[in-house]
């Protein structure tokens, strides 16, 4: 299991770079670094494509090409099929040990048509120019990728799992679905370039609910910039979108907080507990950071960076939790039964 669990770990991490990196790419507006695909200019590199590259970007320097925008773009391209062959090599020897009680080969199969599914959306990316639903999507791939290796990672590593009860199981549930929920309005947002649609804070143009264009901003099969009808995208819906994001970070920020707290009043959780409370505040401060300081490139990076840490961090403890789903009640009940049963004795 040794080289499994290794070839796990490299995965994880060449997917924690992919993602960030991507989300590099992104905010640098070099998505459109090479406009075709798997290619740049038909060739292999940017390097090999440097002539098409240099007059197209003569051509427009204000445009979407150049030079260090295409490696960008490729690197993320290299880095991205790297990893696709890990997860291959992955599913491959989680079926040749598949009676190891580590192994998870079905989990394993699934990671690879993921990551097929990947590579095709990173293909739409780029020839329907930026799609926000289509580059959304893309990020939450990424972002379940991640997540299915650190489960694969904790069952190759045969990582104890705790008795817990069903309430806080499902505070735990609870909390990972509101935050990658979270997480695509957080994707939204940067794909539709609405993280500045608000510049003050806590407050939306000097209000707790700014005017707003709801309708348009979530309407989800359009051009990037554009409304369903072709129409410049109001600043209107900008807002609407950013704002969302910022409500949708009280609900997810609060039941995370909770089940931080809950995780901390318990000995064996309190690691992490603390680790989620980390997590947590830092990826809250550079959420407003990124207001404050008008989105630099990287805090907004880093962002990106925290959300990973933080699903990470939440299926952690998801997995952790999965033990004797048991409700306090049915353990007293237990513990009941056997004082009564001693008492006889």
């Amino acid at each position: 299991m040794t080289a499994y669990r290794r070839l796990i770990l490299l995965a994880l991490a060449l997917t924690t770079l992919v993602v960030v990196f991507g989300a590099y790419v992104r905010l640098s507006d070099a998505g459109l670094g090479c406009p075709d695909w798997p290619g740049c200019y038909g060739q292999l590199s940017p390097l090999h494509a440097a002539d098409e590259i240099l007059q197209t970007h003569a051509a427009d320097p204000q445009g979407p090409v150049s030079l260090p925008k295409a490696w960008k773009e490729m690197i993320h391209r290299y880095l991205a099929a790297g990893l696709g062959f890990i997860i291959i090599a992955v599913a491959v020897l989680a079926w040749r040990r598949r009676a190891d009680p580590g192994a998870a080969p079905r989990v394993a199969t699934a990671l690879v048509g993921l990551v097929i599914f990947q590579g095709l959306l990173g293909k739409w990316t780029v020839t329907l120019l930026l799609k926000p639903a289509i580059v959304t999507a893309h990020l939450l791939g990424g972002l379940t990728t991640l997540a299915l290796l650190a489960w694969l990672a904790l069952r190759a590593h045969g990582i104890a799992r705790l008795d817990a009860s069903r309430g806080l199981i499902s505070v735990a549930r609870t909390a990972l679905i509101l935050l990658a929920a979270q997480i695509a309005l957080g994707g939204w947002t940067s794909t539709n370039y609405a993280a500045l649609a608000c510049t003050d804070f806590p407050a939306c143009h000097g209000s707790l609910w700014p005017a707003a264009d709801y309708a348009n901003a979530f309407h989800v099969v359009r051009e990037l910039g554009m409304t369903a009808d072709g129409e410049n995208l109001p600043l209107a819906a900008l807002t609407a979108i950013h704002w969302s994001h910022r409500l949708g970070a009280l609900l997810a920020g609060a039941v995370l907080l909770a089940l931080a707290g809950a995780l901390l009043r318990r000995h064996h959780t309190r690691r992490s507990g603390l680790a989620l409370a980390a997590a947590l505040a830092l990826q809250i401060a550079l959420g407003v950071a990124n207001v404050a300081f008008s989105l630099p490139l990287p805090l907004a990076v880093a962002h990106n960076a925290g959300a990973a840490v933080l699903v990470g961090v939440m299926v952690w403890i998801n997995y952790r939790l999965r033990g004797n789903q048991v409700s306090v009640k049915t353990t007293q009940r237990r513990a009941g039964h056997a004082g009564r049963e001693n008492s006889y004795a």
